[in-house]
């Protein structure tokens, strides 16, 4: 069987991170501009034979221009010099019947570290223009202190402004692309 090649519908996908803001809130980001190309050997995911994701960094968005600007900047991702996210697959396992390990390295800031995703796999169908759409939630967890953003203050109180742990979250539909 031959493979098949799959990317990102841009429309029906999103790409976000949450973080604790002074600990007592969640503030969510999101990557507007952003790739995923996989290869399987069917429709049905039982494997993947590779998987990329890239982010362009200059396209973070978290409703709050200042906000935006500081994260591009050199005390977090620091986009002049290190333009993209990116996450390659090393491995996908099955966990039952629609649970799966994602596993791979993510590189932040040139520094890449393995990490494992959850993935839950939506199933697979032909949309009403005859394309063939996989869907998957995607979630995991990084320390953004790992990857080289360990930017932070200190409130008067004695709290962190921003936390360690990073959520990831993507809704991700992927459309087969012709041979």
């Amino acid at each position: 069987m031959a493979n098949i090649r799959w990317i990102a519908d841009p429309t029906h996908s999103e790409v976000q991170f949450k973080v604790k803001h002074l600990m007592i809130t969640t503030v969510t980001g999101y990557f507007g501009s952003f790739n995923v190309e996989a290869v399987t050997p069917d429709d049905a995911f039982s494997s993947v034979e590779s998987l990329v994701f890239t982010a362009d960094v200059n396209s973070i968005s978290t409703n709050n221009e200042q906000r935006d600007t500081h994260l591009k900047s050199a005390d977090f991702f620091d986009a002049e010099q290190h333009r993209q996210v990116r996450f390659g697959a090393s491995g996908y396992e099955q966990v039952s019947d629609e649970k799966y390990k994602l596993l791979g390295d993510l590189t932040i800031r040139g520094i890449s570290k393995p990490v494992t995703l959850d993935v839950a796999y939506g199933g697979t169908v032909v949309d009403p223009y005859g394309q063939t759409k996989a869907g998957f939630t995607v979630n995991g967890k990084i320390s953004r202190k790992e990857f080289g953003l360990t930017w932070n203050a200190v409130t008067e109180a004695g709290s962190v402004v921003v936390s360690d742990e990073i959520k990831l979250h993507a809704e991700v539909q992927l459309v087969k692309q012709s041979a």
